[in-house]
């Protein structure tokens, strides 16, 4: 199966009725916001078996992950803004210093207008709908374009925007990077683009010709490290488990692993059998293992097993587009597997012997989307307090992202904004300043010529 390409001449009239629909005032009522969101939780229980059925005719996702990775989070998202969006649309008052007395100050978040919303492929649902969530809270309208990499979930995704929106205000646009390309021709009030770091520079630099504001949830290669006092057979269940979930496709995976070399042996141990208790003998006939998304990205992750020494794992299957979870050790820092995005169950493992080796390594290369460190906790902050990443976890891996209360996004090269929860509603909104003077009093001191000047200087 395959995407066809929304014509040019459709992509442009969806857009231009969504600027009509946004100047309307159509979306700024709370009850609107409310009613559309309802409308999506509703809708992703009724679809809940479709998603999941499409899912895992393009990736292999089982239901059960499909579920908690996917469904679960986007209704949790949109019961979170149900709970709080009266709140977070109230004007916020704010000081107002004596210098401007008797006026009044106050923040109005108002919408920012007509958004795009580009998603990748290795979360099809959440990493498009997430988003939504928040241009929906916000007041926004929205055009939705899911990968073409997962065509039955594309498909599906926009049989279910079509029946629950009318298109002036939420629709979907499908096809390939030619028609990203005119998407990007048009002129947003936001673009949220989640993908690569390559594509998230053609993105900005489509965005700068119309001064468009966007955020960026990019990603990068997220490192592990396994400290002295660790606990080794949580550390490698833990890191197992997130370097397997979506069979590593996932952008904050433990992209490479830094480990104290009197550790190396004993966590080869514990992994192996860490991946054997989740997944069986024979990951291969696990029904929770996805595949890799094509062929394209198969060859690419398959490269990679040949540039270290096999310690776990290696198999592959091309037909299938299967490749074990595989643990590398004896790998040059300066090879592919080291240098790119693996997005893929491959970890590469480099041992250290200080702490201080690991901080250089990391903050030799770009910023992370995530963190992971295992060990001691106050030497887990520590190592916080050196490096720089978009989230982090402490003896833990993934679940920084599951917490609806804090901020997700990338620094440096991993991203630019964030988003979920209230920032969600912040991100496709703009914090209007407003001050409110009365006229009953009209103070002579700030007009011209100026008398006085020398008492309203002590007040400024």
């Amino acid at each position: 199966m395959t995407c066809e390409n929304t014509p040019a001449e459709r992509i442009a009239a969806i857009c231009a009725a969504q600027k009509a629909c946004f100047r309307s005032g159509a979306t700024l009522g709370e009850r609107f916001r409310r009613t559309m969101l309802r409308r999506l939780d509703q809708a992703l229980g009724q679809w809940e078996q479709r998603l999941c059925d499409a899912l895992w005719k393009d990736l292999h996702k089982s239901p059960e992950e499909a579920i908690l990775t996917e469904l679960s989070i986007v209704r949790g998202e949109v019961r979170n803004h149900l709970r709080h969006l009266g709140g977070w649309m109230r004007p916020e008052r704010r000081p107002t210093p004596l210098k401007l007395q008797p006026s009044t100050s106050r923040i109005l978040s108002e919408p920012l207008g007509t958004t795009l919303i580009i998603a990748p492929w290795n979360y099809p649902v959440q990493l498009l709908l997430n988003p939504l969530v928040g241009a929906i809270s916000a007041g926004c309208t929205a055009v939705l374009k899911p990968s073409p990499y997962t065509p039955h979930v594309s498909a599906t995704l926009h049989a279910m925007i079509s029946e629950i929106y009318d298109e002036e205000y939420i629709a979907v646009v499908e096809g390939n990077r030619e028609v990203n390309a005119r998407l990007l021709e048009e002129r947003w009030d936001l673009i949220f683009f989640t993908g690569s770091p390559s594509l998230g520079r053609t993105v900005m630099e489509a965005a700068a010709r119309h001064l468009t504001p966007v955020i960026l949830e990019l990603g990068g290669k997220s490192p592990c490290i396994v400290d002295r006092g660790a606990d080794i057979p949580v550390a490698a269940r833990r890191i197992a488990w997130g370097k397997c979930l979506n069979a590593g496709q996932t952008c904050i995976a433990p992209d490479y692993l830094l480990i104290h070399e009197e550790l190396l042996e004993e966590f080869i141990d514990a992994f192996r059998g860490a991946v054997r208790c989740l997944l069986g003998d024979d990951p291969r006939q696990s029904r929770h293992y996805v595949r890799i998304v094509n062929e394209r990205a198969f060859d690419r992750v398959a490269s990679y097993i040949g540039q270290g020494t096999v310690r776990v794992g290696g198999h592959s299957d091309r037909a299938e587009r299967y490749i074990e979870p595989t643990l590398l050790t004896k790998v040059d820092p300066a090879a592919p597997v080291m240098r790119e995005e693996i997005f893929g169950p491959v970890l590469p493992v480099i041992p250290f012997t200080t702490r201080q080796q690991a901080v250089d390594f990391i903050t030799a290369r770009e910023k992370p989307l995530a963190l992971y460190y295992f060990g001691p906790e106050k030497q887990g902050r520590e190592i916080l307090n050196r490096t720089s990443s978009g989230g982090a976890c402490l003896n833990d891996t993934i679940m920084h992202i599951a917490n609806e209360a804090l901020p997700f996004g990338g620094v440096g090269n991993s991203g630019m904004g964030s988003y979920h929860g209230r920032l969600s509603f912040d991100a496709f909104s703009h914090r209007r300043a407003v001050i409110e003077t009365p006229t009953w009093i009209d103070l002579p001191f700030r007009y011209m010529p100026y008398r006085m000047f020398r008492w309203v200087k002590r007040i400024l």
